[in-house]
């Protein structure tokens, strides 16, 4: 049997080389040739990208616009029940100065009735 032929070391990194530099070559003439439709191209994506920027403010503006009238209605509940609140304490300030009222009258219906009897 023969011996796969092997080629030198420094054989081998110039065909490295010299394949990198025709990539590299055929890299440059393509980008310089393709101007117009890389323009384009670029053109579109920045398109795209603005519309796609007016679109989150957009909806950042909504979600804004959202919260605060959660949190307007949230200070009129809350507005309201301090209010209601308010009122059941009145009412029952109310009653409670008028129940007293009555103890005092019945109160004062017995002592003037026990008063009576002691007289008569």
């Amino acid at each position: 049997m023969s011996k796969f032929k092997e080629e030198p070391f420094g054989t081998r990194l110039k065909s490295a080389a010299d394949a990198k530099q025709a990539m590299l070559a055929r890299f440059q003439t393509r980008s310089t040739g393709d101007d117009a439709a890389l323009a384009s191209r670029r053109a579109e994506r920045q398109a795209i990208v603005e519309a796609r920027n007016i679109r989150l403010a957009e909806r950042e503006a909504a979600r804004r616009a959202e919260a605060a009238r959660v949190e307007t209605e949230q200070a009129r509940v809350r507005e309201q029940e301090a209010a209601d609140q308010a009122r059941d304490a009145a009412e029952a300030s109310a009653r409670a100065l008028a129940l007293q009222a009555e103890q005092k009258a019945a109160r004062d219906a017995r002592y003037a009735a026990r008063k009576a009897r002691k007289r008569g």
